[in-house]
């Protein structure tokens, strides 16, 4: 994920240039959309059909690089009661419902049917600012 939305591009310019403080977050959440959001947010989340966002968890960044990948695995979104469709993007966000988007990336298309599940094992998410 390297898409950082227009929110956590002001706060972090703010942050690191003094002219505001950056406020930690944890937990972040990994949320999973049918249709793509941009930096401004939008796009299609996924609901219904036992749909949450899971709160996740990342090692610190390496150096030189600034990679951070995901820890605490796996993630498992299973639709239960009907399907989701076609999941094309993942997002991370400020807060299980509502919340900020703080970034996004696109990710290999899958179709979620009843019953069918999706996982994000270790490291399976990137995180880079480029």
């Amino acid at each position: 994920m390297s898409d950082l939305s227009d929110y956590t591009e002001t706060n972090l310019l703010d942050h690191l240039l003094g002219t505001a403080q950056y406020t930690y977050i944890t937990p972040v959440y990994l949320g999973l959309f049918t249709a793509a959001p941009s930096d401004a947010g939008g796009g299609t989340e996924v609901t219904g059909f036992g749909y949450a966002r899971q709160a996740i968890t990342f090692a610190s960044a390496t150096s030189p690089g600034g990679v951070a990948l995901n820890t605490a695995g796996p993630y498992v979104f299973t639709a239960t009661g009907g399907g989701w469709g076609n999941i094309t993007h993942a997002g991370i966000f400020t807060l299980s419902t509502v919340g900020e988007l703080l970034m996004w990336t696109a990710v290999t298309n899958v179709t979620i049917n009843e019953n069918d599940s999706i996982q994000y094992d270790d490291g399976d998410i990137t995180v880079t600012l480029a």
